[in-house]
């Protein structure tokens, strides 16, 4: 995504992006400090009541929020269709194309458990965090941690809250668009409920894989047009994975073409 001249100047000569990268990493660490205890008590005040612990989960993403309101080296932006009903469950799927994404994503209004790999609930805080929320935890090439990951989508949609899956399984290296996997797709088949298609662009650059320092970066997410799954069956799972994707990419060629974010 474009960012403008001027704004790379100032933010490129008057303040170096070393000094604004550590800004940034330190108000997020202090950020996360503050969050845990403010999840903790919804978490224990929803427990009886919020089956699909909703609400830790949307107060946990707004971290991202307020994060990047004070990081003046990264500009987020939500665009696309809009969902009606927050609690109207959908299997979310988007492109991946770095770290960044989690937190540009965390900036659409409603509520959606994650699935992801092991190693984020390891971290402190975050770990904490993503436990309260119900977020789901997938070890990769393990068979029993993927039958058990698939479960909790199952039951997170049956709560009637959306889950969100990067189904290229890892980010591009490259910015090449990989291939879908099948498991998003089966499972909204046999739960019956309908595709969310998002389109990610600019968060490729605004962290460098190996460098901890961010750049100047405009992103946006864009929320495409539901796809039901009402008239597919178990046998359709690849038709709906290859035209989600195929939505994607074009969306994804769309929004880089027009450079606005």
């Amino acid at each position: 995504m474009r960012v403008s001249p001027l704004r790379q100047r100032l933010l490129g000569n008057v303040v170096s992006r070393t000094v604004l990268s550590a800004w940034a990493w330190l108000l997020l660490g202090v950020l996360l400090i503050l969050w845990v205890p403010l999840v903790f008590v919804v978490w224990a005040v929803t427990v009886p009541f919020d089956k699909g612990r909703y609400w830790p989960g949307w107060l946990f993403r707004k971290v991202c929020v307020v994060h990047q309101v004070l990081n003046p080296l990264w500009s987020f932006r939500t665009s696309g269709e809009k969902v009606s009903d927050p609690r109207r469950p959908y299997m979310v799927v988007a492109n991946h194309e770095s770290f960044v994404d989690m937190l540009l994503l965390s900036h659409l209004p409603w509520e959606m458990k994650w699935l992801s790999k092991e190693d984020f609930f390891k971290y402190p805080m975050v770990g904490w965090l993503m436990r309260m929320a119900g977020d789901i935890k997938l070890v990769r090439g393990n068979r029993e941690s993927i039958v058990s990951a698939m479960k909790g989508m199952r039951d997170r949609l049956g709560k009637r809250v959306s889950v969100m899956v990067f189904p290229e399984g890892t980010r591009t290296l490259d910015g090449a668009m990989g291939e879908f996997k099948d498991g998003a797709f089966r499972i909204a088949i046999e739960a019956k409920v309908p595709i969310l298609p998002l389109a990610v662009v600019g968060t490729r650059e605004a962290l460098n894989k190996g460098d901890w320092r961010m750049n100047v970066t405009r992103a946006e997410v864009r929320v495409l047009e539901p796809i039901s799954t009402s008239e597919y069956t178990k046998h359709d799972v690849a038709k709906l994975r290859d035209l989600t994707r195929e939505r994607i990419v074009t969306a994804v060629a769309e929004m880089k073409a027009g450079g606005k974010a």
